[in-house]
């Protein structure tokens, strides 16, 4: 006879404790068998084989398990796609319901309706739960009911609204003995799932320092100093609860909590404009003509533009995985505006490359530099990567570590004279919007 349980569906929520979807299947179920699929429509996409994020779910998931081990029980690990591990799993249990927490990306709202569509079929209910945001979907919306497309007023409704009970954390200790006992899983090595080993470390403990927050607004421009979280790959995964992070932000540093809210907000927008993942928000800005040079988008991407800032950013990238966010602005800026390149190439390469990349965040801040998205930076707003090196890498300590050659005839030229690339967008820019808005006059 086959055993009757609830599953809960691990995905962006690698922990056990303060887990909102995990709390209610425990609460609500004696038998709650816990689930990780490594869905191979994802890690098919993945071109690089050594990809950090691929090692950091799989240490992220032993060590899940050595703590469920403790509790007399493990995690059951798939491997294929959801639709076809949960008919394995339907085949093996007798399953009641099925939890999980709220994903709002389109590619992800898409695989949960066939998992619903699939379940109902078999007469399992299906339930999923907040647990990314403090606030999502309609939560935080304008009097009229439309959503908001600008941070500023988004920001100040989301801080009004704000009570406690919205940053209290769910007591998963409490239902702890309610999980599947007698479960021994092993976790597959890294090659079972087709990926290598990375250099990535999973910390022994993932915490926020109160001298950082306080330190934050004043210390965060400058990629020299590490003056940054370093939490975004956490909360990407999972593997630190949101709410925790806002019961501390609050009463030491509010330019971090609006680093939190602009999570949010971008997560807010894909869900009510999904065309955003592939498109500009602002449509009149898809009839941009794109330069699209690949020898220079080549160049850009290896941190040989001549631009030292911009270089040290790619370089620094392309080596660990990160980038810290105002050089994230400086190299987004510099390759739409100076190279007059698609800022959906850029996002790709961002995709590709960083540890943390979350879609509505990573497309949120391509579609920022490119003026093309909800509350962007206008147009004519065109960093000068030198100017930007001498306000917040005065000392050249962040360009020193990643361009070693810089300052030596090893060093390119400068790749365009930014001076003439500004003009050349700002005409294009121009030239391109006033003509379309011309068009929608007739």
């Amino acid at each position: 006879m086959k055993s009757l349980v609830s599953v809960f569906w691990f995905r962006r929520d690698l922990r056990l404790l303060d887990n909102a979807g995990l709390y209610h299947a425990l609460k609500e179920n004696n038998s709650v068998l816990p689930v990780f699929i490594f869905d191979t429509e994802i890690l098919d996409l993945l071109e690089d084989k050594s990809d950090r994020r691929v090692d950091y779910i799989h240490q992220a998931l032993q060590r899940l398990n050595q703590e469920l081990n403790k509790l007399g029980s493990s995690v059951k690990i798939l491997i294929g796609t959801p639709l076809d591990c949960f008919r394995e799993l339907t085949q093996e249990y007798n399953i009641v319901r099925v939890y999980a927490n709220h994903d709002y990306e389109p590619q992800a709202r898409q695989r949960d309706v066939n998992i619903f569509m699939f379940l109902k079929e078999k007469q399992i209910e299906f339930k999923t739960f907040k647990d990314q945001c403090v606030f999502e979907k309609n939560e935080i919306i304008k009097d009229d009911g439309s959503p908001y497309t600008v941070f500023t007023p988004y920001a100040n409704k989301w801080k009004k609204s704000l009570l406690p009970f919205h940053y209290k954390a769910y007591p998963v200790k409490k239902y702890s003995d309610n999980f599947v006992k007698d479960l021994s899983q092993k976790i597959p090595d890294l090659n079972e799932i087709g990926f290598l080993k990375t250099d990535l470390v999973y910390p022994k403990r993932i915490s926020l320092d109160d001298d950082l927050l306080r330190q934050y607004k004043k210390q965060r421009d400058y990629p020299a100093i590490h003056g940054t979280s370093r939490l975004s790959m956490h909360l990407r995964f999972g593997t630190i609860s949101i709410r925790a992070l806002i019961s501390k932000t609050l009463p030491l540093s509010e330019a971090w909590l609006n680093e939190l809210i602009w999570r949010d907000f971008y997560m807010m927008i894909l869900w009510h404009f999904p065309h955003v993942a592939k498109g500009s928000f602002k449509k009149e800005y898809e009839h941009i003509p794109w330069r699209n040079n690949e020898k220079e988008f080549d160049l850009w991407c290896k941190g040989q533009t001549g631009f030292p800032i911009v270089d040290a950013g790619m370089r620094e990238l392309n080596a660990t995985g990160f980038m810290h966010n105002r050089v994230r602005m400086i190299t987004s800026s510099f390759l739409i505006k100076d190279l007059l390149i698609d800022w959906r190439w850029g996002e790709a390469y961002f995709a590709n490359k960083l540890n943390d990349f979350d879609l509505s965040a990573n497309n949120g801040g391509w579609q920022w530099a490119a003026s093309s998205g909800c509350d962007a930076a206008p147009y004519f707003r065109i960093f000068n990567p030198t100017e930007q090196q001498k306000k917040f890498d005065p000392k050249f300590e962040y360009i020193k570590k990643w361009v070693p050659e810089f300052g030596t005839s090893a060093y390119p030229e400068p790749m365009v004279d930014h001076a003439s690339a500004r003009l050349r967008a700002l005409s294009v820019y121009k030239n391109t919007l006033n003509h379309t808005q011309n068009k929608s006059l007739f």
